[in-house]
C-alpha cells in the first residue's frame, strides 16, 4: 500500500490564497471564513493546493488507514472544489436548493460562489462535518 501523498503540512494558507488567481481570491476568502466558522478549526494546508479544516482518522476494511480533513477546498483552474467527505447521497434536498454545481464522489465543483445559495452551502458543509465528526471522531 502506498503512503498517502496529501498530508497536512506547515505551508502558509494566507500565502497560498494570495497566490491564487485574483478573480478567485474573494471566493476563496469567503469559503475560508465559512469553513472556519462551521468547524471551529484553523485552516491548514494539505498537500500543495488543498486548504483543510480539522482532521479525523479513518480505517478501511482493507487495512488502509490515515488522517484526513473534515472539510476543505481547493481553487482549481476550472472550478472551486469543495470537499464534502460523506458524499452527496444523503443531501438530496439540500442539493436541489444549492444552485449551479457538479459533483464527484466527495467533491463539489462550483465555478463561482455567485452560482450557489450561500446559506444552503453553509448547511451542506455543516451537516457533512457533523456526519464525519459523529462517525469518525
Amino acid at each position: 500500500m502506498g503512503e498517502l501523498k496529501t498530508k497536512r503540512n506547515e505551508q502558509s494558507v494566507e500565502a497560498f490564497i494570495d497566490g491564487v488567481d485574483s478573480e478567485r481570491q474573494p471566493d476563496c476568502r469567503t469559503i475560508l471564513k465559512l469553513m472556519q466558522e462551521i468547524t471551529g478549526e484553523k485552516p491548514a494546508m494539505w498537500g500543495p493546493s488543498i486548504v483543510g479544516f480539522g482532521s479525523y482518522h479513518y480505517k478501511y476494511a482493507s487495512g488502509r488507514e490515515g488522517d484526513w480533513f473534515l472539510t476543505g477546498f481547493s481553487p482549481r483552474k476550472q472550478n472551486l472544489t469543495l470537499y464534502i467527505m460523506p458524499g452527496f447521497a444523503v443531501y438530496a434536498e439540500l442539493m436541489s436548493k444549492l444552485g449551479k454545481y457538479k459533483t464527484g464522489k466527495s467533491c463539489l465543483y462550483i465555478k463561482k460562489l455567485d452560482d450557489v445559495d450561500l446559506s444552503t452551502l453553509r448547511e451542506l458543509i455543516g451537516q457533512s462535518v457533523a456526519h464525519i465528526s459523529k462517525h469518525h471522531c
